[in-house]
């Protein structure tokens, strides 16, 4: 029998790792979730384990093509897509392996950092360059964090990356993000669609840490 080609979807969540399959007209085949907990080491903190992500995919994936098993025809999944929580931040050494656990979206613990961003270039830099504010939640503020607080974990930091481009970088071995997501990290210059450099300075951030940066589907 002729395999259908089906589309797997991967949505790496604060509350859980959830999978589907979609035939090519939209029609959801199979879904699973698999739930995870959120790590707070302080009543204003928020961490993951980002091998709890992998090994949640891991579990969804399972169940969906387990599930699978029951369509009466055979599937080929054509291409996945990912997607995750927004500007979790995960910190890899240099051998692709997390130093720490992720410091996730909601977390506050930078309110000292924006601020001293804010201080350090100014308010309109970052409207005309970045498009917006320092907020607790980017990746530009948390590096600033762990240099401050954990310089001994900083000094292992090989690359930052976000929730979904680990999932693909442990999928795929390739290390990268994308337009939207760098966007989040205030250290992407929005109309040049790279990097800021001037801002890396500015911070003195080691631009070696950041990821390539690619189109959504070219990965």
């Amino acid at each position: 029998m002729k395999k259908q080609s089906v589309f797997m979807g991967i949505d790496v969540g604060t509350s859980g790792v959830k999978v589907l399959l979609i035939d090519t007209e939209g029609n959801i085949l199979s879904e699973a979730t698999t739930q995870q907990n959120v790590i707070h080491v302080n009543p204003t903190w928020t961490e993951q384990d980002p091998e709890t992500w992998w090994q949640n995919t891991i579990s969804s994936i399972n169940k969906v093509l387990s599930d699978s098993l029951s369509l009466p025809y055979p599937i080929d999944i054509s291409c996945i897509g990912i997607t995750g929580q927004m500007h979790s931040s995960v910190f890899l050494d240099n051998s692709g392996d997390s130093i720490r656990p992720a410091i996730l979206w909601n977390d506050s613990r930078t309110t000292l950092q924006c601020k001293n961003i804010h201080d350090s270039v100014g308010m309109d830099f970052l409207y005309n360059e970045i498009g917006n504010l320092a907020l607790e939640g980017f990746t530009a503020p948390k590096i600033l964090w762990l240099q401050e607080n954990e310089p001994h974990h900083y000094e292992r930091v090989d690359r930052v990356i976000m929730p979904k481009d680990y999932i693909r970088y442990r999928m795929t071995g390739e290390l990268g993000t994308d337009h939207s997501d760098a966007a989040g990290t205030i250290l992407y210059n929005v109309r040049n669609r790279k990097w800021s450099n001037e801002l890396l300075k500015a911070l003195k951030i080691d631009s070696n840490i950041l990821p390539p940066i690619y189109d959504s589907t070219d990965i």
